[in-house]
């Protein structure tokens, strides 16, 4: 159920990405660096039994102070999380994925419009936040490290 929107926007028997469906796993992020009609970057979350995801249009902060918008997308399967590939032209998200970070993070704070967690990867360690803003519509979120 969670995944339905996922599905919808994919052709399986065209694009290597996951079905899902397999994998359980808990406190792991990921971050995709996506060259699709511009490049850009997906931040995912392991929550719930799906990576929540969200594209973050610049590169994601590794320093305090730095504020990046990030527009939350439909939920990924778990299996996404080590996903590289090649989606291909004419498919949604059509482009080159590659992993840009990965590890482990740990929620402090799940609010519905505020998301507290620290980052335990190779580029991303730290406190982190995501806040829900009315900036750019519904989904928009701010994706920033705290001090």
């Amino acid at each position: 159920m969670a995944l339905e929107e996922y599905h919808k926007l994919r052709d399986f028997s065209k694009s290597p990405e996951p079905k899902g469906g397999g994998k359980t796993m808990e406190n792991i992020f990921v971050v995709h660096e996506h060259d699709a009609s511009h490049l850009h970057y997906d931040l995912r979350l392991s929550i719930g039994g799906v990576l929540r995801s969200w594209a973050v249009p610049k590169e994601p902060p590794e320093k305090e102070g730095v504020k990046r918008l990030a527009i939350q997308t439909e939920d990924h399967p778990l299996e996404y999380a080590d996903f590289e590939g090649v989606i291909p032209e004419g498919m949604y998200g059509a482009g080159v994925v590659r992993i840009w970070d990965k590890g482990e993070f740990v929620i402090e704070k799940d609010e519905g419009d505020e998301l507290l967690f620290e980052l335990k990867g190779r580029k991303l360690t730290g406190k982190y936040a995501l806040i829900k803003t009315r900036f750019r519509g519904k989904d928009s979120w701010l994706f920033f490290k705290r001090k």
